[in-house]
């Protein structure tokens, strides 16, 4: 949603679909609620090369993930080569990788004894956040810190840098 306002009236920048693979993601309302078309995928969707069919349909030619937590087909890859961007809420290398997501990801920075965390957006490959990075952004790791308090400074960094980030892409 932060995303879909942030460009609005942005005349260079047009998104033109929202696509879940969870049927009630909330995401699908806040689209529709925002004047953007939005779909659900199954995942067996996207693994059958359906997705790369849609894509194509909406003349999509740049694709952002957001919470976005399953392996993107080769297929996908090889039509949208450094076209796919996603953010993870940590610092990569470190943290990241299949499994690693969400409050799992803020357990294991403060497990680990880290001194700082933050977000890294990166471009897409086929494995699971090892694309290049395209940016970091940091923040300290608290000593009273819980996974929901670091993660919510975590978030913060996300809505500033993410669509800035996207901008400067596009």
């Amino acid at each position: 949603e932060r995303i879909i306002r942030y460009f609005e009236g942005n005349k260079a920048v047009e998104i033109t679909l929202v696509v879940t693979n969870k049927e009630q993601a909330g995401v699908i309302r806040r689209a529709e609620n925002l004047k953007v078309p939005a779909m659900y995928l199954p995942a067996k969707d996207f693994k059958e090369g359906k997705i790369n069919e849609v894509m194509r349909q909406h003349q999509i030619d740049f694709i952002v993930l957001a919470g976005f937590l399953l392996h993107v087909p080769d297929s996908l890859l090889e039509d949208y080569p450094n076209r796919i961007i996603n953010i993870h809420p940590s610092l990569l290398p470190k943290f990241g990788g299949k499994g690693m997501y969400g409050g799992r990801v803020h357990e294991a920075v403060l497990a680990a004894g880290e001194q700082e965390s933050g977000i890294t957006i990166h471009y897409v490959n086929g494995n699971y956040d090892e694309g290049a990075i395209i940016l970091q952004a940091k923040c300290p790791v608290l000593p009273d810190d819980t996974p929901e308090t670091l993660a919510s400074r975590v978030h913060q960094l996300e809505y500033e840098h993410f669509p800035v980030a996207i901008e400067n892409l596009l």
